[in-house]
C-alpha cells in the first residue's frame, strides 16, 4: 500500500509518542510535515525526522497538497476551529480528543466533512488495543452472559501538581469528564453499544487550583468547568452504567471499570492504555481469574487509530475510530453538565453502531483491509 502522508498540527506532549510510533511502528503511513506555533518546536521535530517539511504558518501547511491527513494535537479548545480549517482546506482529520468542545461544535464539524466527503476521526485509539478488544470478544461471546450493567470510576486530584503547563486541564474543554472521560466512554459503547440517555450532577470543589510543578509553580489557575461529575447511563440495550470522574479527590488508584452481566463480571483493563490486565469472574471460578489478551497492541500503541483511518482512506472501507464515535461520546459528556444545570434526564440524539472489532490476520504495523 502506498504510504499515507500526515502532517501534524501541534507538538506539546502528547506528540512524542505520536512521532515514535508513526515512525516506527505503523508502516503504511509517513510524517510529510509539521507545524506548531512555537518554531523551535517544529525545527526540532524537523531535525529528527527528516520527511517532516516545516511550515512559516498554519495556513501554508493546511495549503500543502502532500498532505493528506491532519493529526491535530492542539489543545482541546482550539480543536474546533483548527479541525474545521483542516476541513475547509480538504484534508482529512484525525483529531485528539475532544472532537470540540461543545456538542453543537462538533455536529457542525461532522457535518462540513460530511459535505466535503472527508474522513473526520479521532482520538482515544485506546479501545482498539489488545485489552479492550479482549473485553469485546469476551462479551461478543457470551461469557457474562447478556450485559445488565456496568461502573467506571476516574479518580485523582488534578494535574496542577505533575503537569507544565496545566491551566487548560480547568479551561473550557476541560475538566476531568472532557479530559479522561473519552477513554472510558469510549471503551463503554465499544464493549455495550449506543448510549440512549442518561442523568448527571456536576460540581466544582474549588474555584482556583495552585501550580505546583515546574515551570509554573505558585501560579493560580481559575477553574471554569466542573471538576468532580457523576453520571447514570442506560444504554439501548437495556444496560445501566454509572461513571464519575473527578480532579477533586485524593486516592490512591485512579482507573476503574467494570461491566456485570447475568453469567459473570468482567473487570475491563485502564481505558486509558491499550494493554491488559482482562479479569473475569463466572459463579463457577468463584474469583477472578486473568484471561490472555488474544489480540496485538498492547503496548502504548498511540496512532493506532489513526493508521487504521490511513488504511481507510485507501482501501475505502469505514474506519473505526471515526466521528461518529467521537460525536456520540461528546454528546454523552456534554449531556451530563445539562442534565444536572436543568434537574432533569437527557434523551440523546446521535446515532452510534460499534464498528467491526480488531483481527489478528495482519503483520504489526499494517492494519487490517
Amino acid at each position: 500500500m502506498e504510504k499515507v502522508k500526515i502532517g501534524i498540527l501541534g507538538l506539546g506532549n502528547i506528540s512524542g509518542i505520536y512521532l515514535k510510533n508513526l515512525t516506527e511502528v505503523f508502516r503504511e503511513v509517513e510524517i510529510a510535515g509539521v507545524f506548531d506555533i512555537v518554531p523551535e518546536k517544529a525545527e526540532k521535530v524537523r531535525e529528527q525526522y527528516k520527511t517532516a517539511r516545516g511550515f512559516s504558518s498554519m495556513e501554508e501547511f493546511l495549503a500543502d497538497p502532500e498532505i493528506e491527513i491532519v493529526l491535530n494535537l492542539t489543545r482541546p479548545f482550539e480543536h474546533y476551529a483548527t479541525t474545521k480549517a483542516a476541513l475547509l482546506a480538504g484534508k482529512h482529520v484525525y483529531s485528539e480528543k475532544p472532537l470540540a468542545a461543545t456538542c453543537e461544535e462538533g455536529k457542525e464539524l461532522v457535518a462540513l466533512a460530511g459535505e466535503k466527503n472527508l474522513m473526520l476521526g479521532g482520538a482515544p485509539d485506546t479501545f482498539l488495543g489488545a485489552g479492550i478488544q479482549t473485553c469485546r470478544k469476551l462479551i461478543d461471546d457470551g461469557f457474562i452472559g447478556r450485559p445488565v450493567g456496568a461502573c467506571a470510576r476516574m479518580i485523582c486530584h488534578g494535574h496542577e501538581s505533575w503537569h507544565p503547563a496545566p491551566a487548560f486541564y480547568y479551561q473550557q474543554g476541560g475538566g476531568p469528564m472532557m479530559d479522561m472521560g473519552p477513554y472510558y466512554l469510549t471503551a463503554l459503547v465499544n464493549l455495550l453499544g449506543r448510549v440512549e440517555g442518561l442523568t448527571g450532577i456536576t460540581s466544582k470543589s474549588f474555584e482556583t487550583r495552585t501550580i505546583t510543578s515546574m515551570p509554573q509553580y505558585g501560579q493560580s489557575i481559575a477553574v471554569e468547568v466542573p471538576t468532580h461529575v457523576n453520571g447514570i447511563l442506560r444504554f439501548a440495550n437495556g444496560a445501566v452504567g454509572t461513571i464519575t470522574t473527578t480532579f477533586d479527590v485524593y486516592y490512591d488508584s485512579q482507573a476503574a471499570l467494570e461491566v456485570y452481566g447475568t453469567k459473570g463480571t468482567l473487570r475491563v483493563p485502564d481505558p486509558n492504555g491499550f494493554g491488559g490486565p482482562v479479569m473475569l469472574l463466572r459463579p463457577e471460578d468463584g474469583s477472578f481469574r486473568e484471561i490472555p489478551l488474544v489480540f496485538d497492541y498492547k503496548d502504548n500503541s498511540r496512532g493506532l487509530g489513526l493508521a487504521d483511518m490511513a488504511k481507510a482512506l485507501r482501501t475505502g472501507r469505514s474506519l473505526r475510530a471515526g466521528c461518529g464515535q467521537t460525536l456520540h461520546v461528546l454528546e454523552i459528556m456534554t449531556a451530563f453538565e445539562r442534565s444536572s444545570r436543568e434537574g432533569r434526564y437527557v434523551n440523546l440524539e446521535t446515532a452510534y453502531e460499534r464498528k467491526a472489532p480488531m483481527n489478528n490476520e495482519c503483520i504489526t504495523g499494517v492494519l487490517d483491509s
